[in-house]
């Protein structure tokens, strides 16, 4: 089931890129992410009353680097397509084995080969017609970001109830997302404001999502979950290509192809560079 978990919360990420970049249009990035990750606070809320000390903790820890994931994700949309954004967030797959190999873990030779693909694809990717934009670069700390998190979560999700983990998580991220709108100055404009993305981002993409991965990842390793979530950029792609009519272009699709590629080999081809699975001691 670990598998089934991971998969349906890939495919409901793949339609984020498309509205969170609408979402942009009337609303600032802090804006975006307080609000929906208010709206997955709340909804998760009851949850709450099951947390301890180890809980609160560990879910501080994840909810923080969550919250520099989406903040970095959202502040580059503002410069960068869905598409390019996308693809450049699943360089995590790569990020991650070479940061176990830094951690002490063994690490193969085709890790190395899947790290050099991924530079290169990434370099295609950003010379898509356009020059390489900040957006580019902030969508990057999101893949580093994302890394962190999903070793670490690796590691506590056994440990803990999914629901109580999720909920602290998500208030840790609303939390950080506020102060930083806070710091924005933003307006409101309430004749444009994108309720519905919003409901959706928050509800399905947020608190369903990072629920659905706190279960999957009990159950399959960091990184099989890697690999799995390399279907996201796939899913992005095409919702960007329905939605907002956006193409890579051919060397676009060259340099997508190689991070693909290069996310299969770190990841199916290495020597499984990720620590030992924790035997759970909370349901």
């Amino acid at each position: 089931m670990g598998v089934v978990y991971l998969n349906l919360a890939t495919l409901f990420w793949g339609s984020t890129f498309v509205l969170v970049k609408d979402s942009l249009q009337t609303l600032e990035p802090g804006q975006v992410n307080f609000l929906r990750f208010a709206i997955a606070s709340l909804a998760l809320a009851p949850f709450l009353l099951r947390g301890e000390g180890r809980l609160w903790r560990a879910g501080l820890e994840l909810g923080l680097l969550l919250f520099v994931a989406y903040l970095t994700q959202t502040i580059g949309l503002e410069y960068t397509t869905a598409s390019r954004s996308a693809f450049i967030t699943t360089l995590y797959v790569v990020i991650l084995p070479v940061l176990l190999g830094l951690l002490g873990h063994r690490l193969g030779r085709s890790v190395w080969w899947a790290a050099g693909l991924a530079i290169g694809g990434v370099g295609l990717l950003s010379y898509d017609g356009s020059p390489p934009n900040q957006g580019d670069v902030w969508t990057l700390g999101t893949a580093l970001a994302y890394a962190l998190y999903i070793w670490r979560l690796e590691r506590l999700a056994p440990r803990f109830p999914a629901l109580s983990l999720t909920a602290v998580q998500m208030w840790v991220v609303a939390l950080g997302s506020f102060f930083w709108m806070l710091g924005e100055k933003p307006a409101w404009n309430l004749a444009q404001f994108p309720y519905l993305s919003l409901l959706y981002l928050g509800l399905v993409a947020s608190a369903l999502c990072v629920w659905l991965q706190a279960l999957g990842q009990r159950l399959v390793s960091a990184p099989q979950a890697a690999v799995i979530f390399t279907l996201e950029p796939v899913y992005a792609a095409a919702f960007a290509f329905v939605l907002l009519g956006e193409r890579l272009g051919g060397q676009g699709l060259v340099g997508a192809g190689l991070i693909l590629l290069a996310t299969l080999i770190s990841q199916l081809q290495s020597d499984r560079p990720h620590p030992e699975q924790v035997t759970p001691d909370a349901g």
